[in-house]
């Protein structure tokens, strides 16, 4: 990890004597918090940490959409309960901080309070949310797959609908959402007199300042769709462009973190919520993310794989899933089966240019799917608890100035011109 680019300000500092006093700082343990005791074998090194450790943070997840149920489970709902054993048995442990995210809401619209979920509360009011069966549901169906010799990939595809299936029964629109939820009720429930901060994200971007700029690893979200217009694959999408997409940068996340354990460590049977986010103090609406990114690859252009710069024109923004509907039909599905007709008599002569175009299809389409829910959201998600705690802490700590999480100070042309949409070609385009 410290190999990373994000290290450079520490190489910068500490030279050759970074390794050292990072083996001063920090213990590595091989773990998987899908298991009890998560998944350390040694037993004098868990014991020893039952007697050192005195904060907990979880921030372990999968966060794929449409992850397979299975392992979703496992890490977002089943993990958080073993973190929660473990830091039971943590002798001087002062806080247990659990990293959720803000969607645990759903697509509910209006003002999404910082509350916790109560054991078994579908987001729809549909009865009978159990952990336990969902877990057992889990177990029968791969079981049913083993049995009728299922190969790994119909077992993969046969688990992400399940997941998918499961939560839009519940009400939650994706898989990812729905575990994450689970896992703040087991949390919640499972705690006793421990003091715990549940901290819930909304949509993480690059660094805004710390240690550096735009850094940024893997493509998340929004950032998916910027990649996939700049690169050409892009024309038109789905979405109410007046709908807020709520952005938070990294390093804001990880400094609300550290407040949050200065302020809430050794504060007896006490949860507290925080949602880190922009779309009540500083919100972003999606027709300005459409337009920077126009105005972005315009003037800063990926090249193709020959080389060539990718010209991009504004994408046409359809309001309406029947609008989308109609486009994509006209402009694609009709020529793509013409295409296939022509191809076939033709000997397969148009073969790459059919396998592109439904490539770009796929996309899109596939892109749709899972973003969907987001394209018209409606809601904002409350801060009272956040900014409570950003007063707190400029009046406690002479030091809270270097920990800014205050989305207010972020100028989001700025931002998205001059340091994410760069980081994101400098460190996941590279």
């Amino acid at each position: 990890m410290i190999n990373k680019e994000l290290f450079r300000v520490m190489k910068e500092k500490w030279g050759g004597g970074l390794n050292t006093f990072i083996s001063e700082k920090v213990v590595p343990v091989a773990g998987d918090i899908s298991c009890e005791d998560l998944g350390v074998k040694e037993t004098g090194l868990m014991e020893e940490m039952w007697r050192e450790v005195d904060v907990v943070v979880n921030l372990a997840a999968t966060t794929n959409f449409d992850e397979r149920y299975d392992i979703a489970l496992g890490l977002n709902t089943m993990g958080p309960k073993y973190i929660v054993n473990f830091a039971k048995k943590c002798a001087k442990l002062k806080l247990l901080v659990h990293v959720s995210t803000a969607y645990v809401w759903g697509e509910k619209g209006g003002l999404m309070p910082e509350t916790p979920f109560r054991m078994g509360e579908a987001l729809n009011g549909t009865l009978g949310l159990d952990v336990d069966v969902e877990m057992k549901l889990v177990q029968e169906r791969l079981q049913q797959l083993e049995d009728t010799k299922a190969t790994e990939r119909e077992i993969k595809i046969a688990l992400k609908e399940l997941g998918i299936e499961r939560a839009r029964k519940y009400g939650w629109p994706n898989t990812y959402v729905f575990t994450k939820a689970m896992g703040e009720m087991l949390v919640g429930s499972l705690k006793g007199d421990m003091p715990l901060v549940i901290l819930r994200p909304t949509i993480i971007t690059s660094t805004y300042k710390e240690p550096f700029p735009g850094w940024v690893e893997g493509l998340r979200t929004i950032d998916s769709l910027a990649v996939g217009y700049g690169k050409g694959r892009l024309t038109c999408f789905l979405g109410d462009p007046d709908s807020i997409i709520d952005a938070i940068p990294a390093d804001m996340v990880v400094n609300s973190i550290i407040v949050a354990m200065a302020a809430n460590a050794s504060q007896s049977c006490q949860t507290t919520i925080y949602q880190v986010g922009s779309s009540v103090k500083n919100p972003v609406k999606f027709t300005y993310i459409q337009d920077i990114g126009y105005r972005y690859f315009t003037s800063h252009p990926l090249s193709d794989k020959q080389g060539k710069p990718v010209i991009v024109g504004k994408v046409k923004v359809l309001s309406t899933m029947a609008s989308f509907n109609r486009y994509m039909s006209i402009r694609y599905m009709l020529p793509l089966k013409g295409l296939e007709l022509v191809n076939a008599a033709f000997c397969q002569q148009f073969r790459s240019l059919h396998s592109e175009l439904d490539r770009k299809v796929k996309f899109v389409m596939r892109l749709v799917e899972l973003y969907r829910p987001y394209l018209f959201f409606e809601g904002i998600f409350d801060d009272i608890n956040t900014e409570k705690l950003r007063l707190a802490a400029k009046c406690s700590y002479h030091e809270a100035d270097e920990f800014c999480f205050d989305p207010e100070t972020i100028d989001w042309e700025d931002y998205f011109m001059n340091i994410h949409i760069p980081g994101l070609v400098k460190y996941v385009l590279k």
